[in-house]
């Protein structure tokens, strides 16, 4: 067995991991396992599945290690399980998704305590989300200071947009403290645009718009393959409406909830969050496809339903309008990600909505899910590309640290 990477997609109640095996004589990497270890305080749960989707493992860990406040949970079982299987093999580097980089971190870096303390340092941008990703950077150091981490940052694809598109219309003083706009999904359109070359080399090149679309949700405009413009801004709220999200609102609620409700902080960011979007409008589901079965079988939440599909597709076409405004023009559209990816009657409404810009739909193309969902003749090139987050982090961990397969 050859050396492997791990690479982490940490998220607020489950760390998914993929175990990548480094080809012996090129050192290409391909996947051996997927899995997730779900981070339930009373005894998480562990399942891996092989490349194929044959389940390897589904277990409950009943007696995990005692928390610390520097080790919340210990890794200790999941390394344990996965040496397991490498028949010889090791893990030579792990590789972290890690939400925010901040302005100052732009490219994947190699972890050391200063840098972990650097990245700490950005949890007021991202008091939700960077925690989250830390933590398994924290129990690994703990628990196999040897292993070298590397961290891939979300927001890194972004630091192409002009300065302008960083910008907030507050006082300048908030710039001084990096309160600016970031965006994120950046691993997600760092792979979209990596794998586009091969795909169709002449739109690579060209102006296009990435839809990442899943319980979050956001846009990028690229130019060149580089991002000009993003949904998402400051924070992982902004932009798209999502599944428990709101995306873009005015301040003002915020304003009414604080002075005619009273609402602080916590109440905030817990409706903001986790109350409102797909979920919020509807009443009923922050899911795409359990809000379409309330319509389909006419529920007595089908209307509510129905106006929450539609808001979604009405503010992902304005949104796409505005960006192609910004790009001066489009010649391809990418859907991504979960809802991206799956969701034909999501990706058909948008599209008919978008026909001024000459965009025509191949309706059996988009049902069937195909890599080409337009028809020869559209102006605009409509794609449907699987993204593949936990490929980039490991390339990117090659690229961080080259030498990693020639330690002895």
């Amino acid at each position: 067995m050859s050396d492997v990477i791990l690479a982490f997609n940490c998220g607020s109640s489950s760390l998914k991991f993929t175990l990548f095996q480094l080809d012996a004589t090129d050192g290409a990497p391909s996947v051996l396992a997927h899995g997730a270890v779900e981070t339930t305080p009373d005894a998480p749960r562990f399942h891996a599945t092989d490349s194929n989707g044959t389940v390897l493992a589904d277990q409950t860990w009943t007696h995990p290690d005692a928390p610390t406040a520097s080790a919340p949970f210990s890794l200790g079982p999941l390394f344990e399980w996965i040496e397991s299987h490498l028949a010889g093999g090791k893990i030579i580097a792990v590789g972290h998704r890690v939400v925010h980089g901040g302005p100052h971190f732009i490219a994947p870096v190699l972890i050391t305590p200063d840098i972990l303390a650097e990245l700490e340092k950005l949890t007021p941008f991202a008091p939700l989300h960077q925690p989250v990703t830390l933590a398994p950077i924290k129990v690994i150091a703990a628990e196999r200071p040897s292993l070298p981490q590397i961290a891939c940052f979300d927001t890194g694809f972004h630091h192409t947009m002009p300065p302008i598109a960083h910008l907030l219309p507050i006082p300048r003083h908030y710039e001084d403290v990096g309160v600016r706009r970031y965006g994120f999904h950046g691993l997600s359109y760092a792979y979209i645009a990596s794998r586009l070359p091969e795909l169709d080399p002449k739109l690579a090149q060209g102006r296009i718009i990435v839809a990442h679309l899943g319980s979050g949700a956001s846009l990028c405009a690229m130019k060149n393959g580089k991002s000009v413009e993003t949904t998402m801004g400051f924070s992982a709220l902004d932009g798209l409406m999502m599944g428990t999200r709101c995306g873009a609102i005015d301040p003002g609620v915020l304003l009414y909830m604080m002075q005619e409700e009273g609402a602080g902080w916590h109440t905030i960011v817990d409706t903001l969050y986790h109350h409102s979007g797909l979920l919020g409008v509807s009443g009923v589901a922050a899911d795409m496809r359990s809000l379409r079965e309330h319509v389909a079988e006419q529920t007595s939440q089908a209307a509510n339903a129905r106006e929450a599909l539609d808001l979604f597709a009405y503010r992902l076409v304005r949104e796409i309008g505005a960006l192609t405004a910004l790009l001066g023009g489009l010649d391809g559209l990418i859907f991504t990600a979960g809802i991206g990816e799956h969701d034909a009657t999501l990706r058909s409404e948008v599209c008919s909505a978008l026909r001024w810009l000459g965009i025509r739909l191949d309706p059996n193309a988009n049902q069937k899910h195909a890599p080409v969902i337009s028809t020869s003749d559209s102006a605009i090139t409509v794609r449907v590309e699987p993204t593949n987050e936990e490929l980039m982090i490991c390339l990117n961990v090659l690229q961080t640290a080259p030498n990693l397969t020639q330690q002895p």
